[in-house]
């Protein structure tokens, strides 16, 4: 599963590919204590152990997507 978060001013949104084992629902429940001031910083694990904190004050938006498929060949 991949997380976007986009912070502040930044064009750029973070992408972080989750472990396979992380469902959506443990996600949402991460996201929305932060978002509810439970927390000053959201931590998130990508699939290689990494640690990502992102200033809740900063979050601007948040998209759960599933992974996506490469497509190969003609058409793609």
């Amino acid at each position: 599963m991949i997380v976007r978060v986009g912070v502040g001013d930044i064009a750029k949104e973070l992408e972080i590919e989750m472990k396979s084992e992380t469902s959506v629902k443990e996600v949402k429940e991460l996201i929305e204590s932060a978002l509810n001031g439970e927390v000053a910083v959201l931590w998130l694990s990508d699939k290689d152990g990494r640690q990502v904190g992102v200033p809740v004050s900063r979050i601007t938006y948040v998209d759960i997507g599933t992974e996506t498929v490469p497509k190969i060949g003609f058409g793609a």
